[in-house]
């Protein structure tokens, strides 16, 4: 399906144009990113060559993301779901591996309560079931106003569709805010969720307390949890990087013994 150099592709899903990169030969392995970053902020996670060795890696950029595009304009992390699951339908990818942080773990929240019998196992980065309320004070307060150059040369490396698509990234977070029923996952919910999961979560992550994550360890019936000391939002870069690739990487092979000893 893939070969061990990434290839990009784009290929028409849903109403929109999804890029993605596919790389490596082995069981299908998703990598969903997180809310204005794109498939390529993973190698900044990964050896995506080495990751490649042992699994094909299909990473897209998500609606309205990077080089995908959104005509429509709305955005929601049901409807990205959607995209994915016809991505993978458009590669002939029945069940996948997957990794989310952020945003793309909310979307593996959908796809996983969606079509549980696809998701074999999944690593969830800083999820969340609902927005609480310290999480919509923060949208709320988000917008493209008052950007600096840096901000905009920073966002104009990651998405290549123009600065219509970046202002629309920068003002989406005041839409989720007064969103309730796009993330509404319930405790009964979240336990037909049959993938092995594992839960990472940073212990001052300013949107989601570590509370969050405790509820979703609770509700996931085959999950464990890892919370990340003194870990932000997204605590898997920087000094955890290689620590957390390696936890992620024996979580999705099944390997309890490799995992043990990560963590002592």
């Amino acid at each position: 399906m893939a070969t061990a150099t990434a290839t990009g592709r784009t290929a028409p899903v849903n109403d929109i144009e999804m890029y993605y990169e596919l790389r490596g030969e082995g069981p299908p392995l998703v990598l969903l990113h997180g809310f204005t970053g794109g498939s390529r902020d993973w190698a900044h996670v990964f050896d995506l060559a080495e990751l490649g060795c042992g699994h094909t890696v299909i990473a897209p950029d998500l609606r309205g993301h990077g080089r995908s595009t959104n005509p429509a304009g709305e955005l929601t992390i049901r409807q990205c779901a959607s995209d994915v699951f016809a991505l993978l339908d458009h590669l002939g990818v029945k069940a996948f591996r997957a990794i989310g942080l952020s945003f793309g773990a909310k979307c593996l929240l959908h796809l996983a309560t969606q079509q549980p019998d696809r998701v074999e196992s999944m690593v969830l980065v800083s999820a969340t079931p609902y927005f609480p309320e310290q999480a919509r004070a923060i949208m709320r307060l988000v917008s493209d106003e008052g950007r600096s150059e840096e901000e905009w040369r920073d966002m104009r490396s990651r998405h290549a569709l123009g600065d219509a698509q970046i202002r629309a990234l920068w003002n989406q977070p005041r839409r989720f805010a007064a969103s309730h029923d796009d993330m509404s996952f319930t405790p009964p919910h979240l336990s037909t969720i049959t993938a092995r999961t594992m839960i990472v979560s940073g212990d001052r992550d300013p949107l989601y307390p570590a509370e969050i994550a405790l509820e979703l360890y609770r509700a996931i019936p085959r999950s464990c949890l890892w919370i990340i000391p003194n870990g932000g939002h997204g605590p898997i870069f920087g000094e955890w990087k290689e620590p957390f690739a390696r936890a992620a990487m024996a979580f999705l092979r099944d390997d309890p013994g490799e995992q043990q000893m990560i963590r002592a």
